[in-house]
């Protein structure tokens, strides 16, 4: 999968600049606040339909303007498409794919991208929901059936959430139909995740073997409720209706893959509670590796690589340990203030970026 140009329209501090990007490694290098970042998430919009740094689309757009636009070209399995996006400040946003309207729904697994960030950093180290995040994006970009059941499941929750707030002020309410509902898609949501957890601990362990010489890494689900087994949704509903009081008193879903977590292990002992900053850092570029060779499984191809800001927080061997890796296979972007730091890599290209514009390119 290779992403050849984009162009930004009125997109944050970017006028209006169109970006040609070569099949390799490509550093997006320049002082702080230039665009660098903003180039890298309108990269990743194309594949997700939305910031991945949490921004409202309207704060998206150069504030003089109403609306802004990105058009991304790109190759799948040799075949050359189209992803547009137009953002706008009084209305909902519009996703076209080779001229086609799509919603985020379905614009998803369109262009398969991996991010790794700062953030991911802590992958280990931060609180659950970190943790699913990384896991539901990865899916829902093989799997649009995953991403459907998905939001389902939390349109689901947040009605069963409304009605338990309810419940203390108004007379009981069933929640029978929720309740069913929420177990059905919670069963098959879990189902999924362990599939792919289990392709996903496999080539983990290897590449973590591979980078520190050591035991391998392992990675269990884990269920503040249960056990992290697979359950049916008759197991679902049973601990829904245990769990009422409960939820009742909180005023909200108790039980769910919306609680489930990851742990990170190596040798039985828990990385986040015993592990060093320099083994929890081990273990997550291991994690970001196998996600790249997780997603080729399922798609026939690797996804494009973002890489932002990450490479000055990696040590000299992990960062050779990554770019090793990509070189000749994945193509990769990568922001940084620090371009020395990669002339010595085949394979790099470099576009400078100065106040939203391309000040070289090569």
């Amino acid at each position: 999968m290779l992403i050849h140009d984009i162009r930004l329209l009125h997109f944050r501090n970017y006028d209006d600049e169109r970006v040609t990007f070569p099949p390799s490694i490509v550093v997006l290098h320049g002082k702080n606040g230039q665009g660098k970042t903003n180039l890298l998430e309108a990269l990743y919009m194309a594949s997700i339909g939305k910031s991945y740094r949490g921004l409202a689309d309207a704060d998206l757009i150069q504030w003089k303007q109403q609306t802004a636009s990105l058009i991304l070209n790109f190759s799948r399995s040799g075949v050359i498409q189209q992803i547009k996006m137009i953002l706008s400040k009084e209305a909902k946003k519009e996703l076209w794919v080779n001229k086609t309207r799509v919603s985020r729904r379905e614009l998803i697994g369109t262009l398969n991208e991996v991010l790794f960030s700062p953030e991911d950093l802590q992958l280990i180290k931060a609180g659950p929901a970190l943790r699913r995040r990384f896991l539901d994006r990865e899916l829902s970009q093989v799997s649009p059936v995953y991403c459907q059941t998905l939001l389902r499941y939390h349109r689901a929750v947040a009605q069963r959430n409304l009605l338990l707030k309810r419940m203390k002020y108004e007379k009981v309410q069933s929640l029978e139909e929720w309740d069913r509902q929420i177990a059905s898609l919670a069963a098959d949501i879990v189902q999924r995740r362990l599939m792919a957890l289990h392709k996903i601990r496999l080539l983990a362990r290897i590449t973590h073997k591979r980078l520190s010489g050591g035991e391998g890494l392992d990675i269990d689900y884990v269920q503040p409720y249960g056990d992290g087994r697979e359950k049916d949704a008759q197991w679902y509903y049973d601990m829904l209706q245990s769990h009422l009081e409960q939820d009742r008193y909180r005023m909200s879903t108790s039980v769910g893959p919306h609680r489930d977590d990851l742990e990170f292990s190596i040798a039985g002992a828990n990385l986040k509670k015993y592990g060093s900053q320099g083994q929890q850092r081990t273990a997550v570029l291991a994690l970001k590796l196998s996600e790249l060779e997780y997603m080729k499984s399922e798609t026939g191809e690797y996804p494009v690589l973002l890489l932002d800001d990450v490479m000055s927080e990696l040590d000299s061997q992990r960062r050779q340990a990554l770019l090793s890796f990509v070189k000749g296979r994945i193509q990769t972007f990568i922001t940084t203030t620090e371009p020395d730091m990669f002339r010595s890599v085949a394979d790099c290209s470099f576009i400078c970026i100065e106040q939203g514009r391309v000040a070289a390119n090569g």
